[in-house]
């Protein structure tokens, strides 16, 4: 609890069930580093990447209104290798895609833990632009 989520990330991904998805230990290193290095970047509460390749210091929360499919989004959030899986489980509109469950991302094969938590923190996002929305029309 009150952990920060750039920690969190980081054990997160050290976790994987599957050793070569899991970092290596100069990765880790290099990672803890950047940490101390910038402690702002300790205060974020955003979604930040999973895996190492990604810039684990950027907090940018992408505007789902700027995007006019969930593909677009998937790209956005660098989950794009879901895209498929979203499409045959029939998740292609934002009003779906908002109101989705741990077990319907499960069912799309979405199975790594870091991957979930970056698309239920994005889908969260969503939800509270959406209701922002609807409230300005209001």
């Amino acid at each position: 609890m009150d952990c920060p989520d750039a920690q969190c990330q980081l054990m997160l991904d050290c976790w994987q069930k599957d050793g070569n998805h899991r970092p290596k230990s100069g990765q880790i290193v290099n990672t803890s580093a950047k940490l101390m290095r910038n402690p702002n970047s300790l205060k974020a509460m955003a979604p930040l990447s999973s895996g190492m390749n990604l810039p684990l210091l950027d907090c940018t929360i992408p505007d789902y209104t700027s995007f006019n499919t969930v593909d677009e989004w998937l790209d956005a959030i660098k989950m794009s290798q879901y895209k498929e899986s979203f499409a045959s489980a029939g998740f292609t509109a934002f009003g779906v895609v908002s109101q989705l469950t741990v077990e319907d991302i499960l069912r799309a094969g979405v199975t790594l833990a870091a991957h979930q938590k970056r698309i239920l923190n994005s889908m969260q996002v969503m939800r509270a632009q959406m209701n922002q929305i609807q409230s300005v029309e209001v």
